[in-house]
């Protein structure tokens, strides 16, 4: 199985990709409250979260990285901050992130 199959299968089922066009096909956004969602499924499954990415009315707000907290792309309280920091700075965001499924999941599939 592929990463983006997993991702699909796994982590946005049944969740809702609002990217109209604003950024690359391939690359899905997600509201608050399905991002919410997906990072409870990313922590279920232990995958690697190694940025997120925020933008406001079709246009770039901002990046945060793992990098930036110190934290293993695979620790959830990096991430979890990082949402929260993004939530109390401004409403109304579109939320995507970079993932890495391990091969181990994709394998198992």
């Amino acid at each position: 199985m592929e990463q983006s199959e997993f991702l699909e299968k796994h982590i946005f089922k049944g969740l809702t990709n609002i990217n109209d066009g604003f950024d690359s096909d391939d690359i899905q956004y997600f509201t608050e409250a399905d991002f919410e969602i997906v990072l409870q499924r990313v922590e279920h499954f232990g995958i690697s979260v190694y940025g997120i990415e925020s933008w406001l009315n079709g246009e770039m707000f901002d990046v945060y990285s793992h990098d930036a907290y110190r934290k293993k792309a695979t620790d959830p309280r990096w991430y979890n901050k990082a949402f929260s920091e993004f939530k109390k700075r401004q409403e109304g965001l579109a939320y995507a992130a970079s993932y890495k499924v391990s091969k181990k999941f994709l394998e198992r599939e």
